[in-house]
């Protein structure tokens, strides 16, 4: 049973439930264990569907349903985040991570919910452990939120639902169960959570920087909908419709975005945005520093096509080469995470705005540089890449950004958490950055004791986590505000937990990863 990879996946993410388990004891402790067990039971049923081909969607092949860790990862962040905001008194955002939590379990029920409707023969005793689960999680969220909470929880998944049914209808083999799960739960909750401001503006306050990321994402989101209904119609290729893409993308970022935007942050956003940037020197040096490697990182992407297109038998990238893009990464988020965390929050936006529109001109062909854009990005695919998007450059972007952009300010009043919590922004750059790529290029090259059932070595994961241990040991050294208070067997425990996960797991590791390193940071 533990070669089968499936499994011991599970066995790491049960493990990382107990652990945040035995410092995180509550009311909806019990149905966080209850919705693993099901979880569990549903993915062995929706892998059996995905196997025989009686899965009604098209999922990212070569890969499991991924339902346990995906189910899992909503609720433990809701709860982990629960956790800080009552210690540090903060009644709002501690009611607010109990509707995270409760959100996360009712779209994990409604996957599992999906996954035992389709499956033939229906399995009893499944359908029997997923009904104690449910009713557990519904009983528990009628005792613990409100009304208007609940109507929240019950509009994140309407949400859900239909969006669902869009992104996976219309992007068949780029997600797995679980992956869709993951993102476009993400996506309905920010959705519900702008819609909900922008209908309250008078209560709406706090730091600018917080309402870039939902506005920007919602309207990328937006245009790339827009043109998939309208170039179902027409065609894109030609210059005509060039054109009409990029003045419909100027006018939704002109007469939409920025509207909105100046609304929930009461300002201009171009003044805004200028008197940000120009705030301290600091600022200005590190966006020069990071212009240069975006050159460097287009540099690299030109000179691996020249060589391709200069008679190479290789047709593709390896995987030492593709971890050149992890160490810019590094030494983009590094040097933001120490000295101005904000600019950081802001330019990585940006960043995945700007990583949306060229995915959007890459797939719809729009000229002059669709089709320039599908040459250069066809040699770093990987099998992960198997749908009509590319994806992995987005993922590994979200993967550094997420710990950013979920790290819960107003409950860390002197800006940082204490112990472990204080490398919560860093998670990422450790489990994606530093021990997936440490990982992934030793493994390769040097590594010959493979785990069982995968091609993952053990020499690869020990050095993961060695690395990852070093790099705490480096942000030690040069980020003052760090103290870990004695929790140093907890943070070396946590990345040897998520560094088995990378070996074992078939989802999407930028995504999954720092997200769990997140959560385990966090409690």
């Amino acid at each position: 049973m533990l070669s089968n990879p499936a499994v011991v996946e599970s066995l790491v993410v049960f493990a990382i439930i107990l652990c945040v388990h035995l410092v995180v004891w509550n009311q909806l402790s019990w149905c966080c264990i209850a919705l693993a067990i099901q979880a569990f039971y549903v993915q062995h049923k929706w892998d059996r569907l995905l196997q025989t081909g009686g899965a009604v969607f098209q999922f990212r092949p070569s890969a499991n349903s991924g339902v346990l860790p995906a189910c899992m990862v909503i609720p433990l962040l809701g709860l982990a985040l629960r956790e800080r905001c009552e210690a540090s008194g903060n009644v709002y955002f501690e009611r607010f991570s109990m509707v995270v939590t409760v959100t996360g379990m009712m779209l994990a029920l409604f996957l599992s919910l999906i996954a035992l409707g389709i499956t033939r023969p229906v399995p009893t005793n499944t359908c029997v452990i997923a009904g104690i689960a449910g009713s557990a999680v519904l009983y528990t969220a009628k005792k613990t939120l409100t009304v208007s909470e609940v109507i929240e929880v019950l509009e994140v998944l309407l949400i859900f639902v239909y969006l669902s049914l869009i992104v996976l209808y219309l992007l068949p083999r780029c997600f797995t169960p679980g992956e869709a799960l993951v993102v476009v739960g993400g996506i309905s909750f920010v959705i519900n959570q702008l819609i909900k401001r922008s209908l309250n503006l008078a209560e709406v306050k706090g730091d600018p920087v917080n309402y870039f990321l939902p506005v920007v994402l919602l309207g990328t989101l937006l245009l790339g909908a827009i043109f998939a209904v309208l170039f179902c119609f027409m065609e894109s290729e030609t210059w005509v419709s060039s054109l009409f893409f990029h003045t419909m993308a100027a006018v939704l970022g002109l007469g939409i975005i920025m509207p909105w935007l100046s609304l929930l942050i009461r300002r201009h956003p171009i003044m805004w945005l200028l008197d940000f940037v120009t705030l301290s020197r600091t600022r200005l040096y590190l966006l020069a520093y990071w212009v240069l490697l975006a050159i460097l990182a287009s540099a690299l992407v030109l000179h691996q096509n020249y060589k391709r297109t200069s008679g190479s038998k290789k047709h593709q990238a390896s995987t030492v080469v593709r971890k050149y893009f992890h160490v810019i990464v590094v030494a983009t988020y590094v040097p933001g995470l120490m000295y101005d965390r904000q600019l950081l929050h802001v330019a990585s936006v940006a960043c995945l705005a700007v990583f949306l529109l060229l995915e959007y001109v890459r797939y719809f062909r729009i000229r002059p540089l669709g089709q320039p854009l599908r040459q250069l990005l066809t040699l770093f695919l990987d099998e992960r890449d198997s749908g009509p998007l590319i994806l992995t450059h987005i993922y590994l972007l979200l993967g550094m950004s997420l710990p950013i952009w979920l790290f819960p300010g107003p409950c860390a009043p002197k800006g940082s958490l204490p112990g472990a919590g204080g490398l919560v922004p860093y998670a990422g750059v450790l489990a994606v950055g530093v021990g997936d790529t440490v990982a992934s290029v030793f493994g390769s090259t040097m590594g010959e004791i493979r785990w069982p059932g995968t091609r993952k070595t053990m020499e690869g994961t020990a050095t993961s986590v060695f690395a990852q241990i070093i790099a705490v040991a480096m942000f030690l050294i040069f980020d003052g505000a760090l103290n870990l208070n004695a929790s140093y067997a907890w943070v070396v425990g946590s990345i040897a937990l998520v560094s088995m996960l990378e070996a074992y797991t078939a989802q999407i590791d930028n995504l999954l990863l720092p997200l769990y390193l997140f959560v385990l940071f966090m409690i």
